[in-house]
């Protein structure tokens, strides 16, 4: 799985499958088969089957609502981060009135710092996700993202991150991004404070002895030096006790170790734990695998992987049974034109008219098993042209429309007669409208059988279709005459 454009689908597909196994199965009859048709695995089905009911089901939205929230709370986050980073710079060092005792002053600086770190480190030790800062930006996220089904997208995020591996990181990326982010603000306001205020910095105690700070002096410096930050004497850290005035200079090495204490111990161990987040989720990330096996997810695969599947006739219908709609509506060939009736009348017989030469039959389609195993017949062999014929005595209603919609997909062109236009014509105005609204154009539909016919044998431009194909055609140039105009009865 590349990229986010593979995160995306598998969490799309998390989505569904928890949507579905709260609620229940969604219809998913074409869903499932534009699935079949264009999916090459088991996965890469489920996959397509997710993205298209999340596309139906508007939770395709609902997750880019999520994103959006996650990026502005994280924003926000980050911008809180900085003033916190500002914030701490200015309490430990105060207002430059009163001397800055070193080791509070670091220890307010790195104190949180240094548990929240640790506490991530002993956590690979004992299997547990410490990311404080993660999880704030998860619970920021959710109350950012509230809808009715705000609740499926963070759940079936982390349900897939976690059986990944890719949460721990994830979230550890988030915190040590943040961390990072303070610590930047933080060296840059003492960088900026320093330069600007005079400050006495040195070390007080009552019960440790000098010798105690010029080791920790010591200890804690070795790294900054190494980085090229000054380190002072011993005879300047036993001095620096408050009872002695020391030079300008003095007050210099002791910023200078501050500043390179705070980068050593506090920017750089944040950097690289993000740098490791980063490249460990990018990792687990790319191995993401679809678990055909769980729950919500095996039992589709009979429907999207059957172990028997239809694929159509080897031959074309002769016409012998003309009456009969053909078995399993199998004579869609792959290329050759297609002619298909939507619910006709059951007293007519089928083709109305007879089909030229070279033109498939689709039958008549009056029942979900026949429409199911006609599309099926499409997704293996799209038709470059189809006509659908329509009964315009009958009232337009949802399913036909849905079903020319299915019909559209795999189909290179489609066009509609509607059959029977001059007995029905007020019902054949409502399907002229309903089909509009659908977006057929007006010069894909026909009112008689020869200009549909001529067409679907020949092709052709599309606003040019009833263009000498048969009496009614109108003139070149003319406009069409309104469907009142066409009532001569015939069919």
């Amino acid at each position: 799985m590349p990229g986010a454009d593979g995160l995306a689908a598998h969490w799309m597909a998390e989505t569904v499958r928890l949507r579905e196994a709260h609620w229940g199965p969604l219809e998913d009859a074409s869903e499932s088969r534009r699935a079949r048709a264009e999916g090459r695995g088991l996965a890469a089905k489920i996959l397509l089957r997710a993205r298209y009911l999340g596309q139906r089901e508007k939770l395709d939205e609902l997750l880019a609502r999520w994103k959006r929230g996650a990026r502005l709370a994280l924003l926000g986050l980050a911008v809180a981060a900085l003033f916190a980073g500002a914030g701490a710079a200015l309490g430990a060092l105060g207002n430059g009135e009163r001397p800055v005792n070193l080791l509070l002053a670091l220890f307010a600086i790195l104190g949180l710092h240094t548990l929240t770190f640790l506490a991530w480190l002993l956590s690979f030790g004992v299997h547990a996700q410490v990311a404080g800062l993660g999880r704030l930006w998860l619970w920021l996220t959710r109350k950012l993202a509230r809808s009715p089904d705000a609740a499926l997208a963070p759940r079936a995020l982390l349900e897939l991150l976690s059986r990944n591996g890719a949460l721990r990181w994830i979230l550890g990326g988030v915190s040590h991004g943040l961390w990072v982010c303070a610590f930047a603000s933080l060296l840059l306001v003492l960088v900026a404070v320093l330069s600007t205020r005079r400050y006495t910095f040195g070390w007080e105690t009552t019960l440790l002895s000098a010798d105690a700070f010029v080791h920790a002096t010591t200890i804690l410096g070795w790294l900054p030096a190494r980085l090229g930050f000054a380190m002072p004497a011993a005879d300047m850290v036993r001095a620096s006790n408050g009872l002695h005035t020391l030079p300008a200079s003095v007050q210099m090495l002791w910023s200078s170790w501050l500043l390179g204490c705070v980068l050593a111990y506090g920017l750089l161990p944040r950097l690289l734990a993000l740098l490791l987040c980063l490249y460990m989720s990018r990792r687990r990330l790319a191995a993401t695998a679809l678990d055909a096996s769980l729950p919500g997810y095996a039992e589709l695969r009979e429907r999207l992987q059957p172990s028997s599947e239809q694929t159509g006739i080897d031959a074309p219908d002769t016409g012998e049974v003309a009456t009969r709609i053909p078995s399993g509506h199998g004579a869609a060939q792959a290329g050759r034109p297609l002619v298909v009736g939507i619910e006709l009348p059951g007293d007519e017989p089928w083709p109305v008219q007879a089909l030229p030469e070279g033109m498939a039959d689709g039958g008549n389609i009056d029942s979900r098993t026949q429409r199911n195993a006609l599309l099926e017949s499409l997704r293996a062999h799209p038709p470059s042209r189809l006509l659908a014929v329509c009964d315009a005595r009958q009232t337009p209603d949802r399913g036909a429309l849905a079903l020319l919609a299915e019909l559209a997909a795999p189909a290179g062109e489609l066009r509609i007669l509607l059959h029977g236009a001059a007995a029905g014509a007020g019902r054949s105005a409502a399907w002229r409208e309903r089909l509009a609204a659908a977006g057929r154009p007006a010069d894909s539909l026909y009112e008689h059988w020869p200009p549909a016919l001529a067409w679907l044998q020949h092709g052709g431009d599309p606003s040019q279709a009833d263009s000498g194909a048969g009496p009614d055609a109108p003139a070149p140039g003319r406009p069409q005459p309104p469907l009142q105009e066409h009532r001569d009865g015939r069919n």
